[in-house]
């Protein structure tokens, strides 16, 4: 195994770049993955990437905003896990929570494997097990396969989510002159894609497009969160109108399979490029 490249340490702080590993795709470097944020706790530190890049050099990911620092780039993020927010959210210091990396139980040039603990004050709440691949898709385009097991390790149940977006998979996009176009495999436009299930969906602009998929029969059932205003991006929502219930030693297992390609792609194109993303063959 060959390890992926660490950066340089960095003395701490939040306008430099924090101990981060590299993805490469073909031996081109496609994005970052920052497993040890430099982030305050009021805002429930926790792994994300970016940048992540098409193969023509273009970021696809934006990171802390600031009109919304809560964004980091691709990240896993629940504003509630038993009245705890693990999306940084504007709460009260002693609600926070931070996700930290424990461990890696793989790391190549194209992925990695790790072990995180989700936290509040000391005490573990839930035990997450990570995926993150590339995967080649011609030589127009790569996909970023990202799995998220989350296993309950407090002895009692849990509660995930339930507060509007429920948290989950979410891929800030950069904000650009005009909104990205958005479309799924049963309609058009933000109102006919958000808050609903999909087996896929796409945000296209002139200089990228990314297809996300619901890779497994649970992520596809999860409804879509589309954001194409000021806070532009996509999630994939956990328990969006109920908290999803996690009894002790059980695990909530999504992944979301997102496509990256330079330039425009019709709902045509995005469609035959999604029926490679998933267990499922989506229908053009």
């Amino acid at each position: 195994m060959t390890p992926l490249t660490p950066s340089n340490p960095l003395t701490p702080s939040l306008t430099r770049r924090p101990p981060c590993t590299v993805l490469r795709h073909e031996n081109r470097v496609v994005g970052s993955y920052a497993h040890r944020p430099r982030l305050p706790g009021m805002r429930a530190p926790r792994p994300y990437l970016h940048p992540v890049r098409t193969l023509g050099g273009v970021t696809v990911t934006g990171l802390r905003p600031t009109e919304d620092p809560a964004h980091l780039g691709v990240s896993m993020a629940i504003p509630e896990v038993a009245g705890h927010d693990f999306g940084g959210g504007q709460g009260r210091l002693d609600h926070q929570g931070s996700q930290r990396h424990l461990s890696w139980l793989l790391r190549d040039p194209d992925g990695f494997v790790e072990e995180l603990s989700w936290a509040v004050g000391g005490r573990q709440l839930l035990l997450e097990r990570r995926t993150v691949a590339v995967r080649a898709l011609g030589t127009a385009c790569w996909a970023l396969d990202f799995t998220s097991a989350l296993t309950n390790v407090t002895g009692q149940e849990l509660a995930l989510g339930g507060t509007g977006h429920g948290g989950g998979f979410f891929w800030r996009v950069p904000r650009g002159p005009e909104p990205a176009q958005v479309f799924s495999a049963d309609g058009e436009g933000a109102a006919a894609v958000h808050g609903r299930p999909a087996d896929w969906l796409a945000l296209a602009t002139d200089a990228w497009t990314l297809v996300f998929a619901g890779a497994t029969g649970d992520t596809r059932a999860d409804p879509w969160c589309v954001r194409t205003g000021e806070h532009p991006g996509v999630g994939s929502s956990l328990a969006s109108d109920r908290p999803l219930p996690l009894a002790p030693a059980d695990t909530v297992t999504r992944r979301v399979v997102t496509a990256i390609t330079d330039g425009r792609l019709t709902r045509p194109e995005a469609a035959r490029i999604a029926s490679h993303l998933s267990d499922k063959g989506a229908a053009v």
